[in-house]
């Protein structure tokens, strides 16, 4: 909203210095600065609001099978994910172009598994039903949003000419013709009958695994915050023409609008960790790791980087494949057995390591590292065809 009262008073009176409000890398930077001011000033009332409340994370007794004492952080508020929430959508809503598809769309893809997220918890920790919100309504949000953003992107006259196309790293490109400009770029056209369902998959499968990736004090801020700074690249990419046509990237016009949001969603995690860092005096909750995901899979989506996820968030595609891995040893050696058995100690694979007698401090370090090194890596893929 500031974005574009200031854009007014340039355009109307003309005042020295006002015209640096159309740098995206201006408003970017303000983003990030605006919400890290609101995590770390605000995010205190609302801990203490949550202390209030009574709003503490309960941690079940065996709950990891006595092979990791987590009892120490029963108590502990959660619902955090608010802050974030506040921090994203408030510091976006001030220096974003909201009135831009980019713009509106991934603010409602975050905000409503937001909500998911926050109905979830409430559940939890209000109503006392550990349980919370049952799968089956976890996934209809899920897939719903899916529905949401698949549509969007094919049915908007904005992407009406790369509505169902999908970058492929590594392979050289192609000769492709959009908005009047000539690109080499590497892309398969997927139809819609794959291209919606794909959409529905990644905003699911993101959204789950930073919920999986949230078990350690400031493991999936940290992860995400790192995640987005690379997505604040790609988005900046793919909506300058300088960069795109160095890179040999698509120029999508609009879409440069989302390193607003990518540099304010990166700076909501980092602020969160000035109280979510280990010992942490707040979880994020579901509000918050629901939101996460969704953010991170539709900036992706919107600007056609689907395929580089696997390596630019590994650390998610990790703990979720020790999940899956864990689970379906278990299965299949009851099943020819009688008794199953386990390939990790716990799963998701950061309990495995604390199960090994690692501090999680040490965990969520490391992983913030590796993290840091595949979001090079996945930047690096630009240049290799």
């Amino acid at each position: 909203m500031l974005y574009y009262l200031i854009t007014y008073l340039e355009r109307e009176y003309q005042p020295p210095g006002f015209q640096v409000i159309e740098y995206i890398t201006f408003r970017a930077s303000l983003a990030g600065i605006t919400a890290v001011i609101i995590s770390v000033y605000f995010g205190g009332s609302i801990i203490r609001w949550l202390e209030r409340k009574q709003l503490g994370e309960t941690v079940r007794e065996g709950q990891l099978a006595g092979a990791v004492d987590h009892t120490h952080k029963a108590g502990t508020p959660t619902m955090g994910g608010l802050i974030i929430l506040a921090a994203v959508l408030g510091s976006t809503l001030l220096w974003g172009a909201i009135a831009e598809v980019y713009v509106w769309l991934i603010m409602l893809a975050t905000a409503w598994m937001g909500a998911f997220g926050f109905a979830d918890d409430y559940i939890k920790v209000v109503k006392g039903d550990k349980g919370g919100l049952s799968a089956r309504i976890k996934l209809t949000g899920q897939v719903s949003l899916g529905l949401i953003v698949g549509s969007v992107l094919y049915f908007h006259p904005q992407f009406s000419d790369i509505n169902t196309i999908a970058y492929l790293p590594f392979i050289p490109g192609e000769s492709f013709d959009y908005n009047f400009l000539k690109y080499f770029v590497t892309s398969v056209d997927l139809g819609w009958l794959i291209y919606i369902p794909v959409v529905i998959f990644i905003i699911t499968a993101l959204s789950n695994a930073v919920n999986l990736t949230d078990g350690l004090d400031g493991l999936a801020a940290g992860v995400t915050g790192i995640v987005a700074v690379g997505l604040t690249a790609l988005t900046y990419i793919a909506g300058n023409f300088v960069m795109s046509d160095f890179l040999n990237e698509m120029l999508l016009p609009g879409a440069g609008e989302l390193t607003v949001f990518a540099a304010a969603l990166s700076a909501s995690c980092f602020g969160f960790l000035w109280y979510n860092g280990y010992p942490a005096t707040v979880f994020m909750g579901d509000t918050g790791a629901l939101a996460l995901g969704a953010a991170v899979g539709t900036l992706a989506l919107m600007v056609k980087k689907e395929l580089l996820l696997p390596v630019l968030c590994a650390i998610f595609f990790l703990e979720s494949l020790s999940v899956i891995i864990q689970t379906s040893y278990f299965k299949y050696t009851r099943k020819k057995t009688g008794t199953g058995k386990r390939i990790f100690l716990m799963a998701p694979i950061h309990h495995h390591y604390e199960a090994k007698g690692y501090h999680e401090a040490k965990i969520v370090v490391r992983f913030w590292l590796i993290t840091a090194v595949t979001v090079i890596a996945a930047l690096l893929i630009l240049r290799i065809k």
